[in-house]
């Protein structure tokens, strides 16, 4: 069986046959990308459900696993996203126009402030996480779970040896 990273691969072989050697990177970076593809539309699917986009998901649900006092600084998002400022302003306001969150002063530095998960926002995260797990589910429904493990066990070390082992 072959997949359409083979396709293009055999394509290349055939175009520029002296990088034959060279296309295991191809092999790899392109399944990452294809499978990277799929589960996007899925994440954005189901955060559509509930009304958000893909960055405001990925907002609330990062809020709620911070644990309590589900509250981040604007900073923490900078780190972990890779996007501006202005993204992340942008954001959090239409969030904070929806219920979603807030933006409380720190009690220790009233010039520090966070965005905090509001009770609506804590229900809007429970349900669409609720359904961001069913739609992994149903994703990988026909694929072999132990295959999965493994896969996703060779995927951290892969990270790991790219130093992506942190949240910051």
């Amino acid at each position: 069986m072959s997949d359409i990273v083979d396709k293009i691969v055999e394509q290349w072989s055939e175009e520029r046959p002296e990088v034959v050697d060279d296309l295991w990177s191809v092999q790899f970076v392109g399944r990452v990308q294809r499978l990277a593809l799929a589960t996007e539309r899925s994440i954005k699917a189901t955060a559509a459900q509930h009304g958000l986009d893909i960055g405001e998901f990925d907002i609330l649900t990062t809020l709620k696993r911070s644990g309590p006092p589900y509250a981040l600084t604007a900073g923490t998002f900078l780190k972990a996203s890779m996007v501006s400022s202005g993204t992340i302003t942008n954001r959090v306001d239409k969030m904070e126009a929806k219920g979603l969150v807030e933006r409380v002063r720190d009690g220790e530095d009233r010039r520090t402030v966070k965005i905090r998960l509001t009770d609506h926002g804590h229900e809007v995260t429970r349900a669409a996480f609720d359904d961001h797990l069913a739609s992994h589910a149903r994703l990988l429904a026909d694929v072999d779970r132990e295959l999965i493990e493994k896969a996703s066990d060779s995927l951290r070390k892969v990270l790991e040896a790219l130093g992506d082992t942190d949240i910051k």
